[in-house]
């Protein structure tokens, strides 16, 4: 797997929640508002503190989880 150094885990942050560098900003909330439709524009318009490669390393990281899931259940 490529290095998702944007991706942090934390205890004290969002319940220990995949968040986006240590933001309160999870990884789900970001791949949910991609599955809604929002386009990578409108995410950074909303929330500018958040940059396009946040936004790439989070469906990166979503994508990762999900093959790995699959994978366990598999065996």
């Amino acid at each position: 797997m490529e290095e998702l150094n944007r991706i942090t885990f934390n205890p004290a942050v969002m319940g220990g929640n995949p968040t986006i560098r240590g933001m309160r900003v999870t990884v789900g909330t970001v791949v949910g508002l991609v599955a809604s439709g929002y386009t990578t524009a409108e995410i950074l318009a909303a929330w500018p503190y958040l940059e396009e490669e946040d936004i790439r390393q989070a469906l990166a990281y979503a994508a990762w989880r999900v093959e790995t899931d699959q994978r366990s259940v598999m065996i």
